[in-house]
């Protein structure tokens, strides 16, 4: 008689936890407190609701294929930046290749002088909100004024029954230039461990997700001095190259954009999330297909000349593996 040998198997789901810039998501109405006349029917851009709608269309496009050649599922959530305000997000999760996924949105609007925001999108089927709040980036610019930058957007929710805490951001830009303005994206990473500290003084072995378009790689101070300490993971630091990052700028590519998270995830438990790999999300028809910008990211604008893309930015995502058995 032959023996028989039965191991039990472990099941796994996974899941997608994306970040997305949305390069100025604006829509074509005139909001008399923010700076959005270049996103107007009679800008130079010419901005208008044909152009509007084909935005939204191939960002929700590019949304639900995040991830799903393993997952099989569009991402659980979704943290994204420059967005005008929730209507804008509305349209998104409305648009075509969204819609029947049912998302939900968190979203506050921000003292950004120009009016975009950061927000959190969610499958509701696998992630309840418990908690949200938006904090501001207290932060002035060298003549003393304050500078009116996005805020962190914290959200607390159960991701299938786990709880996990997100914070999503969008730091301060290099406009005037990288060293000049760096004070002012530690300052953002710095009130980041403010919430950390809150977060961990009530549940020391909290989960904690932080994304978002820090305008620094991971290997800036600001990223690797000032936020991810000893209680930290950033899977991005070994993503970007000479070759490929998230955005580029006159030939340079850097990762701007990054997901990071507590560690955690690394942990198995039954029942639990557990990290399993990071990536760009860089498929062809994200990339410019020809000419002296040929695998950048396709841009809905390159300066005031309309190119009909999607953003200047590439998606980041993590996958996690959610512990069955």
């Amino acid at each position: 008689m032959s023996n028989k040998f039965y191991f039990k198997k472990t099941i796994t789901d996974y899941y997608t936890v994306a970040f997305y810039n949305l390069e100025n998501l604006f829509d074509t109405k005139d909001d008399p407190y923010t700076l959005d006349e270049d996103f107007l029917p009679d800008s130079e851009k010419k901005w208008n609701q044909k152009r509007y709608q084909k935005k939204i269309f191939k960002l929700g496009t590019a949304i639900s294929n995040i991830g799903f050649l393993k997952t099989r599922k569009a991402p659980v959530l979704i943290g994204v930046a420059e967005a005008e305000n929730k209507a804008v997000l509305e349209d998104l999760i409305q648009s075509k290749h969204l819609k029947e996924k049912q998302y939900g949105i968190v979203h506050y609007d921000s003292p950004d002088e120009r009016g975009i925001d950061v927000g959190l999108l969610y499958q509701k089927e696998y992630f309840e909100v418990i908690h949200s709040e938006n904090i501001p980036v207290l932060v002035n610019n060298p003549d003393g004024n304050r500078d009116y930058t996005r805020d962190i957007l914290w959200v607390t929710g159960n991701l299938n029954q786990e709880e996990v805490h997100i914070l999503v951001n969008h730091w301060p830009s290099r406009r005037d230039g990288a060293e000049g303005t760096a004070y002012k994206r530690i300052a953002a990473a710095k009130k980041n461990r403010e919430i950390i500290d809150r977060i961990t003084s009530e549940n020391e072995d909290a989960k904690i997700i932080i994304m978002g378009d820090f305008n620094d790689d991971p290997s800036c101070e600001s990223v690797r001095k000032h936020l991810v300490k000893h209680d930290l993971f950033n899977p991005m630091e070994r993503l970007l190259t000479r070759y490929r990052g998230t955005t580029n700028y006159r030939g340079q590519w850097n990762l701007f954009d990054q997901i990071i998270f507590s560690h955690n995830f690394h942990k198995y438990e039954k029942g639990k999330h557990t990290f399993s790999d990071a990536k760009i999300f860089d498929p062809d028809f994200l990339k410019v297909y020809k000419g002296r910008y040929k695998g950048t990211p396709f841009r809905t604008y390159g300066g005031r000349k309309y190119n009909g893309g999607y953003s200047d930015h590439f998606p980041v995502f993590v996958r996690l593996q959610h512990n069955k058995m």
